[in-house]
């Protein structure tokens, strides 16, 4: 093999080794915020290169009776998103940003509606203490037609674990 091939696969096989992928779960606790204020929790689970990460998440919100003049629907969503990161923190923050897609479904007495969605936003990852972040989120999602409400809005904070 010649000296620049060697370099070259060499250098190829540094970039694609598994020390460049990163993983991280996030448990999360906020506000949906449409129409009403109602707890959100969910979970997301991803994994990426320095730039450009995938998660998969779930968030639950509860349907909110108890206002006779606008009740609120409970929603569960499903998405896969794309992050868009900073390679290193700076400052101990890792802003990024997101969009993706995926299903949902939304209740509000007898009503019931399972169809696509997408979400944009964004949000920071702080350092904390070793692989402990707090993560800090805002995301924007448009429901299909079907929907009561659409775009519902959702602004979150959990604890993020790197491994």
């Amino acid at each position: 093999m010649r000296p620049i091939h060697a370099v070259a696969t060499g250098v190829m096989l540094l970039a694609l080794s598994p020390a460049s992928v990163g993983a991280d779960a996030t448990a999360f606790i906020g506000a949906n915020t449409t129409p009403s204020n109602r707890t959100v929790k969910g979970a997301a689970l991803g994994f990426g290169l320095l730039i450009v990460a995938f998660e998969f998440e779930y968030a639950t919100t509860s349907e909110e009776v108890d206002v006779p003049a606008s009740p609120a629907p409970a929603l569960k969503t499903g998405m896969g998103n794309v992050l868009l990161q900073t390679p290193v923190p700076i400052f101990r923050l890792q802003p990024y940003f997101t969009t993706g897609a995926g299903v949902f479904h939304e209740t509000l007495g007898s009503h019931e509606e399972t169809s696509w969605g997408t979400n944009v936003g964004g949000g920071v990852k702080v350092s904390l203490a070793g692989p402990l972040r707090l993560r800090v989120d805002y995301r924007v999602f448009r429901l299909a037609s079907g929907a009561l409400y659409s775009p519902a809005h959702r602004l979150y904070a959990g604890l993020n674990l790197s491994f």
